[in-house]
């Protein structure tokens, strides 16, 4: 089986599952990113072990899941937003753990627990209050369906116009296939994603989605190169092996990662304009 076929194969059956787990239910959407966030912090942790690091893979996966099920239980109306309370001493736990580690660089290994569990676990616990950010604070999946087709036009955009006239490298130290000529043109079907969006499905006003699209277009990017930083700071070319063709999870989702803490913090701001 060639690459190209494998990779086909792959993003065919990525994009069913998610769109499919999204649209069925409330539940399994948050099972889903359930997964994703175990997957995507087992990653980050596998990834950090490369270096001088002994982060607390496993306490810190237990956090990471715990603020996930929260959130997500908080969005569904399952239980009082006062349990985020709880992550007050569960998170300072990390440093009383690390006095009995007898490690040599304690406070990195504290770094990059932490650090797990914000870059991965909560950008993926805040999808499930975006997917209740529209009428009567009920559960929305166009809302979710609408942001992907952004990122996935800002992506297919950026390859096709970068891949045939990309010259002006973007970001060469993290990443020398990018180029200004792609981003411009992952801005472009961004922007006629989000007037899709504003058509198909007006859970949103035009201008709400144009900003979300912005949004996409800048943070998106950023998250793509981050991810990149942190795999060419460790000499690694994929986070995982999950997706064939795809890499990981941290590969897949770079981007909502980065982009889902703004969109969130939009919309929740919007409410009081």
């Amino acid at each position: 089986m060639s690459n190209f076929t494998k990779r086909a194969i792959t993003a065919l059956f990525f994009v069913l599952v998610l769109l499919g787990s999204i649209v069925y239910s409330q539940v399994t959407f948050a099972c889903l990113f359930l997964f994703c966030t175990i997957v995507g912090m087992w990653e980050f942790y596998s990834i950090a072990l490369l270096g001088e690091n002994n982060p607390q893979k496993y306490y810190g996966l237990f956090l990471g899941i715990a603020v996930y099920v929260v959130c997500s239980l908080i969005s569904m109306g399952k239980i009082s937003n006062h349990y985020l309370l709880l992550f007050l001493p569960l998170g300072y736990f990390v440093f009383v753990i690390e006095l009995y580690r007898k490690s040599s660089n304690p406070f990195r290994n504290i770094a990059y627990t932490m650090l797990g569990v914000v870059y991965v676990a909560l950008p993926f616990a805040l999808l499930s209050f975006i997917a209740t950010s529209g009428f009567l604070s009920t559960y929305e999946p166009r809302i979710l369906i609408g942001i992907l087709l952004i990122l996935w036009a800002s992506d297919t955009g950026a390859y096709l116009v970068g891949s045939k006239v990309g010259k002006r490298k973007l970001f060469e130290r993290i990443s020398p296939k990018k180029s200004w000529e792609g981003s411009f043109g992952g801005a472009v079907l961004c922007l006629i994603a989000a007037y899709l969006d504003a058509k198909l499905f007006p859970v949103f006003s035009a201008s709400q989605w144009f900003v979300i699209a912005l949004i996409i277009v800048v943070m998106g990017t950023l998250g793509d190169l981050v991810e990149s930083l942190y795999k060419r700071s460790k000499n690694i070319k994929d986070s995982g092996s999950i997706l064939p063709g795809h890499g990981g999870i941290l590969d897949r989702f770079d981007s909502l990662i980065l982009a889902s803490p703004f969109i969130y913090a939009y919309l929740e701001l919007s409410k009081t304009f």
